[in-house]
């Protein structure tokens, strides 16, 4: 199944255990291997010095997506 980014923004991220973790804000594109490697839970900040710190906090790793439906859900999330 294939799923286009645009359908994805928007939609709300929860562990498989049922913590919901946010909403799909922004996705973060390998160019050179043409894959999503992340969703961000907000949006990037001007700042560099809090790229860093969004990455790590707010942020799932794409290969952590298990099933996308109504909502996103991911294997491991931030307890």
């Amino acid at each position: 199944m294939t799923m286009a980014i645009s359908e994805m923004m928007g939609m709300d991220v929860f562990t498989d255990s049922g913590k919901f973790l946010g909403t799909a804000q922004e996705f973060i594109i390998d160019i050179e291997e043409g894959k999503v490697v992340r969703i961000l839970l907000e949006p990037l900040p001007a700042s560099k010095e809090k790229v860093l710190e969004t990455m790590k906090e707010k942020s799932v790793l794409y290969n952590s997506v298990k099933s996308v439906g109504d909502v996103i859900v991911v294997s491991k999330g931030k307890d």
